[in-house]
């Protein structure tokens, strides 16, 4: 865990060192933590372009400690109002191509974030991605093994391959440790950094990304591209052990992480030992009736939800966990076409704090690695796949439809203690976001772990019907224990593994207003503290 001294600016947590100290740069140059952000954010777009990027989407919960509050931005766009879904029946059918494309909506939100609340322009705060995307940046072992798994097929795609392989030419050849640049890219962020976000939204970029889709069968259009308009959101909240923690409302689907620290509330999780059979089958069970409940309304209005997370909607369901029965039940949507175990969301999350007292957790994505794999030819910019998160299912209660807002499974929070902000943490992995972030609140609330030791803790993944995956740090004897309790409870093959997340956060002390960050080990995360 790394600490900030009295004079330090503010520190930086992130998935990759790159980005972390991209964000610092501009802490350093006198920029507030929502310029770090920007600056973060487009960094990774460089360093980790099969995770996210300008052309994916994402949401941001922050502390502004100028209006003493916290704030959501959600940009997120909704359903395309040019998407077919009759079209579509399944969920495989939207993993990647050209019809998979929701609208951008990232390089939207961050040029938002910046308008209101940045202090540098956005062309000093642009800077440090850009120098990474045509200077080089060191390719690390995390991103071999993304880039090379992943990188050949949509390379081998029909019709928008070439454009793909263009873009990545490394994707095929590097070697961790190796330098890679990424020139076309870097010259579509120098022409952001002088246009801003209208540069996509209404200008050349639109119409390249919107030409390149049509001519292979995508339906998004320009009217969608200008439609877009990042949304302030009021945070949804609940207290845990003393903590009021705050994440985005829906459409956001972040009330599941809350609803299920809401089930736990009642029981005293801090008796039962860390990674016992006991603690293990309480929380599991907790986080399969919590998807459950989201499952049955991934956008509930704020009537609905309020019932949900009150006393009187959570108490019939804590009796249900009193019972200690393990109900087989999905987990992802109403019904699931991906085998257990395959995930193919890959997205990425970051924490940034400052000296002024700011505090920002944003999680951003492409959905899949390197999105729906297209890349718009000369630009460097490789499009999202997040309608495979819209249900096109016939029959179920949460079917897409033009226009509807997209819910997400996203979950970045701010938690805050007397009314002052004290950690801010987030993590990627698709549904699985809204399972592993209560197992760390547990680890650190319950059972008294730092930051760090909470995010290191063993984690568990579950699938739909009954299947659970630890890592496999926990003992053989517990696992024994879960599958007499009805759990098909199978250990995962590494001890770490990014399938239950990457986490990175940010505490700050409410008593001394120290700083203290941690990094997912199962991720490149790094922690970086701006000097004075």
């Amino acid at each position: 865990m790394t600490e900030t001294g009295h004079d330090d600016l503010g520190m930086v947590a992130s998935a990759h060192p790159s980005a972390s100290r991209a964000g610092c740069e501009i802490l350093e140059a006198g920029g507030n933590a929502f310029d770090a952000a920007v600056a973060v954010a487009s960094a990774l777009n460089v360093v980790e372009p099969y995770m996210s990027g300008l052309a994916g989407a994402g949401f941001a919960t922050l502390w502004v400690a100028a209006e003493e509050r916290v704030r959501v931005l959600d940009f997120v766009p909704p359903i395309p109002r040019s998407f077919p879904p009759q079209r579509f029946t399944t969920r495989a059918e939207l993993l990647s191509g050209p019809s998979a494309v929701l609208t951008p909506g990232n390089l939207a939100g961050w040029c938002k974030l910046h308008a209101t609340y940045g202090r540098l322009p956005l062309r000093e705060v642009l800077a440090p991605a850009i120098a990474l995307a045509e200077q080089g940046f060191e390719f690390s072992t995390f991103g071999h093994v993304e880039v090379t798994g992943f990188g050949p097929a949509h390379a081998a795609a029909a019709g928008t391959g070439e454009a793909f392989a263009a873009a990545f030419p490394f994707y095929a050849t590097l070697q961790p440790g190796d330098q890679a640049r990424l020139p076309m890219l870097g010259a579509t962020l120098r022409q952001i950094a002088e246009g801003g976000a209208d540069v996509l939204y209404k200008g050349e970029l639109g119409k390249r990304i919107i030409a390149f889709l049509a001519e292979h069968g995508g339906t998004l259009t320009m009217d969608d591209l200008a439609s877009v308009a990042p949304e302030w959101r009021e945070p949804l909240s609940v207290t845990y052990r003393g903590l009021d923690i705050h994440v985005p409302p829906p459409p956001c689907e972040g009330f599941q992480f809350l609803l299920t620290l809401r089930l736990l509330e009642g029981f005293d999780v801090g008796a039962l030992g860390p990674q016992s059979a006991d603690h293990l089958d309480l929380v599991l069970r907790a986080v399969r009736m919590a998807a459950g409940v989201r499952i049955a309304d991934n956008r509930p209005g704020a009537d609905k939800l309020r019932a949900i997370l009150s006393e009187e909607g959570v108490q019939p369901l804590r009796e249900r966990l009193r019972a200690g029965v393990v109900v087989p039940a999905p987990t992802e949507q109403w019904t699931s076409e991906p085998p257990p175990g395959a995930d193919p969301g890959h997205t990425t999350s970051f924490s940034i704090a400052d000296r002024e007292g700011n505090l920002i957790c944003i999680t951003q994505s492409l959905g899949s690695v390197f999105g729906s794999g297209v890349a718009v030819p000369g630009t460097g910019v490789v499009l999202n796949n997040f309608l495979y998160w819209a249900d096109v299912q016939p029959g179920s209660p949460n079917r897409a439809a033009p226009g509807m807002p997209l819910a997400m499974c996203m979950s970045p929070s701010i938690s805050t203690i007397g009314g002052r902000p004290t950690l801010a943490l987030g993590t990627p992995g698709s549904y699985g976001i809204l399972q592993t972030q209560p197992q760390a609140m547990v680890s650190h609330l319950d059972f008294g772990l730092e930051i760090q030791a909470a995010i290191d803790a063993p984690r568990a993944r579950l699938w739909d019907g009954r299947l659970v995956e630890i890592e496999n740090r926990v003992a053989p004897e517990v696992f024994d224990a879960l599958r007499e309790r009805g759990h098909d409870a199978q250990p995962f093959p590494t001890p770490f593994t990014m399938r239950v997340g990457g986490m990175q956060a940010i505490r700050r002390d409410p008593g001394t207003g120290r700083l203290s960050g941690a990094a997912d080990p199962r991720r490149n995360g790094a922690v970086a503290v701006a000097r004075r």
